[in-house]
């Protein structure tokens, strides 16, 4: 497995889908990622690891025909490892599973790299799960996943608000992993998004905020500048998305045609 890359770190905006018109998935998606959204967040709720259910492998194949996104799958489930090939033949293009559904979370992370497609592999805290829960994904000196997500909401529904107290995770993920995508999903919005930036955060998952704006550009572009001024130290700029930065770093494929 490559080394964590010393590329410097980038603004990652990732809308949720829990949060779209669901009559219209596709017409969404590409909406927000016209507007300039670097992926889309999908979370997969299977109504035992959250009490909530929401889509499986069969909806995300029938939505990769008609998007070219990056798909972000957060694997909200009992089971993560069984879902690891369903989720490649679907076309996810991020893995992210919960440390705590997990009976060996390496297991889960070697089956994502031996995976069919390559996907990046992201690991999950509940509000409840200490940091510590991570050490055990680390092998002969190196931490295995790609990326960290913190869920500043309990998980399994949208629209809650943001639990601030999360951020001391952040901060300590960030100190320890200075290069790793640091991603925050629950509640984040314009004012909530400057907290977890300041925290270290540079990858942000957005629903209501994105999905229920008439001006979802204007929305995703001052996220990104949250991220780009309080937690990358760079001006504030407007620019696109960066859909092909968020790769794998073991390997970079693009998406099938």
């Amino acid at each position: 497995m490559a080394a964590l890359s010393a590329k410097p770190l980038e603004s990652k905006i990732a809308p949720s889908l829990l949060a779209c018109d669901l009559s219209d998935m596709a017409g969404e998606a590409a909406r927000v990622m016209d507007a300039g959204a670097d992926a889309l967040h999908i979370d997969v709720m299977d109504g035992h690891f959250v009490p909530n259910l929401s889509w499986g492998p069969p909806v995300i194949k029938k939505l990769r025909q008609r998007s070219d996104a990056f798909f972000d799958v957060h694997l909200m489930v009992s089971d993560p490892l069984a879902y690891v090939g369903p989720m490649a033949d679907a076309g996810a293009d991020g893995f992210t599973f919960h440390v705590e559904a997990a009976t060996d979370p390496c297991d889960v992370v070697d089956a994502v790299r031996a995976a069919s497609r390559p996907m990046v592999v992201g690991v999950a805290l509940r509000p409840d799960t200490p940091v510590e829960a991570l050490d055990a994904l680390w092998r002969d000196g190196a931490f295995l996943p790609d990326l960290v997500l913190v869920m500043t909401v309990p998980p399994g529904f949208g629209g809650q608000a943001f639990m601030a107290d999360q951020m001391p995770k952040v901060e300590a993920l960030r100190r320890r992993f200075p290069t790793m995508d640091i991603q925050v999903d629950g509640g984040l919005n314009l004012a909530t998004v400057e907290v977890a930036a300041r925290a270290g955060a540079n990858c942000i998952v957005a629903g209501s905020a994105v999905f229920k704006s008439d001006r979802p550009a204007e929305v995703i572009s001052a996220l990104r500048d949250g991220v780009e001024t309080l937690a990358l130290h760079k001006p504030a700029r407007k620019r696109g998305g960066m859909v092909s930065s968020w790769r794998p770093r073991a390997e970079s494929f693009e998406h099938p045609p």
